[in-house]
């Protein structure tokens, strides 16, 4: 039998809907259904989409992560630095193929853009393996380019070339017909996988995409959650269900495909709150502790909050967790992040918290002069931010040289009155793990300022001793 690949397209096409920990947490779940290929979101701000490219790629295990190129060598560049760590790198080299889109787009003559796919599909195989030549807009292509630029793609190394119905137009007869042309014509493509992505204007893509797998098509695009795109559920089952008539067969667990998908949803339909609001309106809200809860339960709910401990951590927090649960009736999630904060991975210090000053006010931007010391040399920097804490983060930014992906930031008071203690949580994402720490201050800036400086340690010490 052979296998149809299944390239899951959801976080590329409604990934700005999406936190940050929500995209890892997509990415795990499409993980673990099966699907053969993730796609990403591509490259734009070399520094933190970079860091987001990263570590989605570093908690994916088994599927390929694909991210598509900026159409310049530089671009081609910034995608792989931020996919090159992932077990099964893929770069795509997404093209427009119709004359109109070719000129509004990329303001490029067929000519021009002909050269330009041979030159960066050859770029990116000189990089990575798996290059991905995607003909966008191809079903509205002028037959003769269309077939120009597949060639190109093939004599440059692409070892996957998709052809795109991104208007979906097409009857299932029609697209029969177009990819029967396309083998007719374009010998070389038996060499390579074909993949397909058909809109679903018509409400046609799933069957388009079928009759682009029976007529020779090895990749389908699909999405897991609605997206005007073909159903990952509806071909996975068409597929498991017709696969041995059709000698072929996908990687997709279709017994887990109910649940999985499922879960991909809430992400998308759960409340949106600040992005201060933690675990506010998802699926983490009702999630409470209390001392009757065994190690095996507190330390499976550490898990769910994205945290991978060590048997010595998981003690400290344990430890932690039965002190603290003496003297309360019921921990919730913010809590139990608390508590890892201040428990887990207590390291010696790196960057040490030395002076800061923050001013901000109406009709000004925020700024902060901060000074940290480590190994006996004083930093020192100075950051405009929209707000003091968001000012202050940039600072530290600025002083260690680290850009880290921020999953959360909580506030809460722990004490009541005009001298109330407040108390933040900040969890930052390095590597694909997360770290967090916690600061306790009157002035909640500087507990900001400490609970970030205390995540940063954790990261640091780890880097320095593996």
């Amino acid at each position: 039998m052979e296998e149809v690949r299944i390239s899951d397209v959801t976080m590329k096409a409604l990934g700005a809907q999406l936190s940050f920990r929500e995209k890892l947490e997509l990415a795990k779940q499409l993980d673990r259904l099966g699907v053969s290929v993730i796609e990403l979101e591509g490259v734009e701000n070399a520094k933190a989409d970079a860091l987001r490219v990263k570590s989605v790629a570093l908690a994916v295990k088994e599927s390929a992560v694909a991210v598509p190129v900026a159409l310049s060598r530089e671009g081609a560049d910034a995608a792989w630095n931020a996919i090159r760590d992932a077990k099964r790198p893929r770069l795509q080299v997404v093209t427009p193929t119709s004359t109109v889109q070719m000129e509004y787009l990329c303001h490029k003559k067929p000519d021009a853009m002909l050269a330009l796919i041979r030159e960066l599909v050859a770029y990116c195989r000189e990089k990575c393996a798996d290059v991905e030549f995607v003909a966008d807009d191809a079903t509205r292509a002028e037959p003769d380019y269309l077939r120009a630029a597949l060639r190109a793609a093939i004599e440059a190394g692409a070892a996957t070339v998709t052809v795109c119905d991104a208007a979906g137009a097409m009857l299932p007869r029609e697209f029969a017909a177009f990819f029967e042309d396309l083998y007719e014509t374009v010998p070389a493509l038996r060499s390579v996988s074909v993949g397909v992505a058909c809109s679903d204007a018509l409400a046609m893509a799933d069957a388009c995409a079928v009759t682009a797998v029976l007529r020779g098509a090895r990749e389908v695009k699909a999405a897991a959650y609605p997206a005007n795109r073909v159903s990952l559920s509806s071909v996975a089952k068409v597929l498991a269900a017709k696969g041995e008539g059709l000698s072929v067969r996908t990687r997709v667990r279709t017994t887990e495909l109910g649940r999985g998908v499922s879960q991909i949803a809430r992400l998308f339909e759960a409340s949106r709150n600040t992005p201060y609001d933690g675990f506010g309106g998802d699926e983490h809200a009702g999630m409470t502790l209390s001392a009757h809860d065994d190690r095996a339960a507190v330390l499976q709910a550490v898990a769910k909050l994205g945290y991978d401990l060590s048997a010595e951590d998981e003690t400290a927090v344990w430890d932690a967790f039965q002190r603290i649960a003496r003297r309360k009736e019921a921990l919730s999630a913010r809590e139990l992040d608390a508590i890892v904060a201040a428990a887990a991975m207590q390291v010696p210090t790196t960057y040490e918290v030395k002076s800061y000053v923050v001013n901000s006010g109406s009709g000004i931007t925020a700024m902060a002069h901060l000074k940290l010391a480590k190994g006996g040399r004083e930093l020192e920097g100075v950051a405009l931010g929209d707000g003091p804490i968001d000012a202050a983060f940039l600072a530290l930014e600025q002083v260690t040289g680290r850009h880290c992906e921020m999953d959360d930031f909580q506030i809460r008071t722990v004490t009541e009155g005009h001298e109330a203690m407040g108390e933040t949580v900040v969890r930052l994402r390095a590597g694909g793990k997360l770290y967090a720490g916690r600061g306790i201050s009157t002035d909640i800036v500087g507990a900001s300022i400490r609970a970030y400086v205390n995540a940063l340690n954790k990261i640091a010490y780890e880097e320095e001793t593996t």
